[in-house]
């Protein structure tokens, strides 16, 4: 059975679902910031970032503020970052152990 909950958390976890929509997130958690900075920081195409933006526009994760011809764009809910820290941090975990184990065989080959 499908909730409007399951359905909202669905297409959360879709909008995160792509490496540059997590850049730009974590791009504004300085504050706000134009297509055109938003570019240059993260080494990408105006085209690009728009295209994303847009989602996570669409999904409610930022705002924007028109300043004359320029659109700024801000993260709408700060409590993203909280679930963001926490994928880096079990993402930090997964390393350790697999940097753990790699150092495990890489000791018992060189032992007779």
């Amino acid at each position: 059975m499908e909730s409007p909950l399951h359905r909202f958390k669905a297409e959360f976890f879709k909008a995160l679902g792509h490496p540059v929509r997590l850049a730009i997130l974590d791009a504004l958690r300085e504050g706000e910031k134009s297509v055109g900075r938003l570019a240059e920081e993260l080494g990408l195409e105006q085209p690009s970032i728009s295209q994303q933006l847009s989602v996570l526009r669409q999904r409610g994760f930022v705002e924007t503020r028109k300043e004359g011809t320029s659109v700024y764009y801000r993260t709408a809910d700060p409590n993203v970052y909280a679930f963001l820290d926490l994928g880096r941090a079990i993402f930090e975990r997964q390393l350790k152990t697999q940097s753990d184990l790699l150092s495990e065989l890489q000791e018992s080959s060189t032992q007779p």
